[in-house]
């Protein structure tokens, strides 16, 4: 999802975010309080306030997205309630295709032909969604395939031969060659998201992408358009016709946005509460005092979210600590991702080649403690990221080494050796420079130092506290790290994209919007968005032919050897420097809301879940 923004953190998510995996399967059920099948009595309507992450709040509609708004604010909490993807991920902690929850039954193959049959949903104004709603998605894909984050897996030009509509209900592809078929489901036709017919138009009138891509260029520029119009969100005739469980109500620029009952929704779940609304903050600070606020007669709200640093430290094997919100249940919300900080090989301020060095690289992961952040600033919720595979939840795509633990531990001393054997003359809390080319690495210029700018996510204390935690890990081996924060959507714009690729400025050194990658909506962690030479969510650059060939076996191959081999590989390369995996947030739910329980790791909610009790 991108990052998650936590990417935000999908961008996502991100949180991500964006410890034992067994004490973190039981964090994402919930603590005990807010469990499904209350006794209570179910109330009628009423509205749901959820607090959105600090500094990062919904900007795009039109789900068909570039990395740039690929964020769990747009996907899980607006886009995915108002127009449902093809395919639903996540039943609770673990990220697995939904079946009640998707349009479509599972997928059938005969040779390299997929065949998809669609449920009996409907719009909201009345029409069926049929394959050809889908038709409509994959023309433009097909089309302008850069403009949607569903193009960098090369999906479908680069490996579907073909794409036709067998009967309303039906559409079939033929692959190339035979690809491995939970790698087509997870990270291909998860991709998906049907478009109404009443959206296949310019400002001319009617247009016919459905059926022709030649047409798609200018659906899609009058399309993207008309979702950079924040404020006509609401009126827009387009923007009303949906097929998810929610409609829009009212959406402000600033981030305030209230969703009310699609009555028409043909899905398994009709919404109980009356309106679903969601409120921006500035930072956790200001979110948690509205929260402590409650009763007075202040705002409220009823699924938010308590900052690390005001959370009492989690004891060893427990779920959760105890929660200082009385009234509350806190609920820790873990995702599917890794999290790390982007070093930019690409970089044009002139620390590009010694960025590309992995000696490098590996000082600078020696440099950062992962142990340490998720103990202190944490307060023991997380865990350490170790490679390109998520390892949170627990599944059966994580190495042995992976379960191992991150293959750099925490060593200012190794990362000093590190240097002064590859040409660099260390000054411990000076100025560290090159002193032998030759060693130091190709491009790298006598007489350079280690000086380097990283901008990073605003807003979040335990982020703030890692970033001085390195800065000050750097200063001893005499490398300069020049701190500033911007807001997540800014934090992505800049760095969220392979700025090579994408013709895009290069000219920053180091980035971090906190939350790393949520694997959605490629849910299957094979790395080919992320690691590829040249794909454009490549934010680092990173390049190297053995780990597109290891990527590759993982794409057309269910034998997850091949995806041990190629983590195992690429985790001591990093392409990424791996920092500590949060919860996307420590959720603290109102405990007359009921439902919002399991928390789903793909970063999805279903409100039309949620209900009051009396």
């Amino acid at each position: 999802m991108g990052p998650s923004s936590r990417r935000s953190r999908a961008l996502l998510a991100f949180g991500s975010a964006m410890a034992a995996v067994a004490l973190v399967a039981s964090a994402c059920t919930g603590a005990s309080g807010n469990a499904s099948g209350n006794s209570s009595a179910k109330a009628s309507g009423g509205t749901a306030v959820m607090a959105e992450p600090p500094e990062t709040v919904p900007n795009y509609i039109f789900p068909f997205a570039s990395s740039t708004y690929l964020t769990v604010a747009n996907l899980g909490l607006v886009q995915h309630l108002l127009y449902r993807p093809l395919y639903w991920f996540g039943q609770g902690a673990q990220p697995v295709v939904n079946n009640a929850l998707s349009l479509a039954y599972q997928p059938t193959w005969s040779g390299n032909t997929v065949t998809v049959r669609l449920k009996p949903y409907k719009w909201s104004n009345g029409t069926a969604l049929t394959a050809a709603n889908v038709m409509f998605w994959l023309n433009m894909l097909k089309a302008d395939g850069a403009n949607d984050y569903g193009a960098y897996t090369g999906f479908p030009s680069q490996f579907v031969t073909s794409y036709k509509v067998v009967s309303p209900t039906e559409f079939q592809m033929t692959t190339s060659k035979a690809y491995s078929h939970r790698w087509f489901l997870y990270n291909n036709l998860s991709q998906i998201t049907p478009m109404p017919t009443a959206w296949d138009r310019t400002a001319s009138g009617p247009s016919h992408c459905g059926t022709s891509p030649a047409d798609c260029t200018a659906v899609y520029n009058y399309l993207n358009a008309q979702a950079k119009n924040l404020g006509g969100y609401v009126s827009s005739p387009l923007w009303r016709v949906v097929d998810g469980p929610w409609r829009l109500s009212a959406f402000n620029a600033d981030g305030h946005v209230t969703m009310v009952p699609n009555k028409s929704y043909s899905g398994p779940v009709k919404p109980s509460l009356s309106a679903f609304e969601l409120v921006p903050f500035t930072t956790e600070a200001a979110e948690y005092d509205v929260l402590r606020a409650a009763g007075s007669g202040q705002q409220r709200i009823d699924v938010g979210y308590i900052p690390t640093v005001d959370t009492p430290a989690k004891p060893a094997g427990a779920a959760a600590g105890s929660n200082p919100v009385p009234g509350y249940t806190l609920a820790p919300w873990f995702d599917w991702g890794i999290n790390y900080y982007v070093v930019n090989l690409q970089s044009t301020t002139g620390n590009g080649p010694i960025s590309r060095q992995l000696y490098f690289r590996q000082a600078l992961a020696q440099l950062l403690n992962q142990q340490a952040i998720i103990s202190g600033p944490l307060r023991g919720y997380g865990v350490p990221t170790v490679g390109p595979v998520g390892n949170t939840p627990v599944t059966s795509f994580l190495s042995a080494a992976g379960k191992a633990g991150a293959p750099y531990t925490y060593s200012p001393a190794t990362a000093r050796s590190l240097l002064s054997s590859h040409g660099w003359h260390v000054v411990p809390d000076g100025t560290t420079t090159c002193t032998d080319p030759s060693l130091c690495g190709a491009g790298v210029r006598k007489g350079q130092p280690l000086d380097y700018s990283m901008v990073y996510v605003s807003g979040v204390s335990w982020i703030s506290s890692e970033m001085d935690q390195l800065q000050s890990a750097a200063a001893q081996v005499g490398m300069k790290i020049s701190l500033s924060q911007e807001p997540s959507n800014d934090v992505i714009s800049l760095a969220v994209g392979n700025c090579v690729a994408l013709k895009t400025p290069c000219n920053w050194d180091l980035a971090n919007w906190g939350l790393g990658w949520a694997f959605g909506p490629d849910y299957l962690p094979t790395g080919e968005t992320l690691f590829m030479c040249g794909a454009p969510v490549n934010s680092g650059g990173y390049c190297s032919s053995q780990n597109d060939a290891d990527i590759e076996k993982t794409l057309s191959s269910d034998d997850l050897s091949y995806m041990y081999t190629w983590q195992n590989y690429l985790s001591k390369q990093l392409p990424f420097e791996w920092q500590p995996n949060a919860p996307y947030q420590l959720t603290e739910i109102a405990d007359n809301l009921k439902d919002v329980t399991p928390q789903e790791a793909t970063l999805n909610i279903t409100p039309e879940n949620w209900y009051f009790v009396k």
